[in-house]
């Protein structure tokens, strides 16, 4: 039993003495991370600012070591976190074919952004090439693919519209100089009787392995509205009939019918149309046929079209 109660006085002992221990490593550890201290720090590179006839290659230094002063605390914090730093790229200058951001402006631009509590002491590199080329920078029009099959009675009014109509391609002049334009993904829609809003991916030539675009997608909306359709009994008008002669046509009026809105449909009248028959088109092989032309119509209508296109004729002498 007297051992029993040793060896359990022993083992208090121990976990004290343990419990000192380890308190008296954290007061040294805590005083220590308290000094100041130097030590170096890899730090990676984010490049921004592009100028516009420049292009970021792939062999552009991805980091850079920067030596430090700060407090133990301080270098602690940053072995726990990714460290990142932005380069301005507006600063670089053209020498012998290459480009290059110089010792002081990168290590201004670095200090800048650490906090006051750190140092910046020197860098690894006395200046940073970048890899960068010309280019040029043309604007593309945007066209939409549309395959849409709308309910009976309804129709798109007027173009769709884009946004934004443009996107802006920089690459190697001979990547970019024939293209005019960018086309979306295809927008499929089946029973289609709304406006409708997508926004769809722009389809970029595969072929431009050097080239960036400013943006990879749109918006597309469609106004859809119902329409009616109408039928118009228009006057034929012959033209370059021979001299010396009267026409006669059979029939001397035809059908038109017009597509629009119910609106629009009440506000058309017959001058609002005119079709002709011109006479210097007849073809020997067109007998006594003379073929019908629209040559003027009312706007903002979706559709106009004749029930025929030919009439008879027959020339009376005077």
């Amino acid at each position: 039993m007297f051992k029993q109660l040793l060896s359990g006085l022993n083992e208090r002992k121990v976990k004290v003495f343990s419990l000192f221990l380890i308190c008296s490593f954290l007061a040294w550890f805590i005083s220590n991370l308290s000094d100041s201290y130097e030590s170096r720090t890899n730090f990676a590179l984010n490049y921004k600012n592009l100028p516009d006839t420049l292009l970021l290659g792939n062999k552009s230094v991805n980091s850079i070591e920067a030596k430090l002063r700060t407090s133990g605390f301080r270098f602690l914090y940053y072995n726990f976190i990714n460290k990142r730093v932005d380069v301005d790229l507006s600063q670089v200058i053209a020498k012998n074919g290459n480009y290059l951001i110089t010792e002081d402006a990168l290590s201004e631009q670095i200090e800048l952004q650490l906090p006051q509590s750190i140092s910046l002491i020197n860098l690894d590199r006395s200046q940073l090439f970048v890899d960068l080329y010309q280019v040029t920078a043309k604007e593309l029009q945007i066209k939409p693919r549309l395959d849409l099959q709308f309910q009976q009675n309804f129709i798109m009014e007027g173009e769709p519209i884009i946004t934004p109509e443009t996107v802006l391609v920089k690459g190697p002049k001979n990547e970019i100089d024939t293209l005019t334009t960018i086309y979306t993904s295809k927008i499929e829609m089946t029973d289609v009787s709304s406006d409708f809003s997508e926004n769809i991916l722009l389809v970029f030539p595969k072929n431009l392995s050097n080239s960036v675009f400013s943006i990879n997608r749109v918006n597309v909306k469609g106004k859809v509205v119902k329409f009616s359709e109408k039928a118009f009994d228009v006057p034929i008008r012959v033209l370059n009939f021979p001299k010396g002669y009267n026409v006669n046509i059979f029939p001397n009026s035809i059908s038109v019918l017009c597509k629009a809105t119910l609106e629009k449909l009440k506000k058309i009248t017959l001058q609002d149309f005119e079709v002709i028959a011109d006479y210097k088109q007849l073809n020997e092989t067109d007998g006594n046929i003379l073929f019908l032309e629209i040559v003027k119509k009312p706007e903002n209508v979706y559709d106009v079209r004749m029930l025929e296109n030919k009439i008879n004729f027959v020339l009376e002498q005077k």
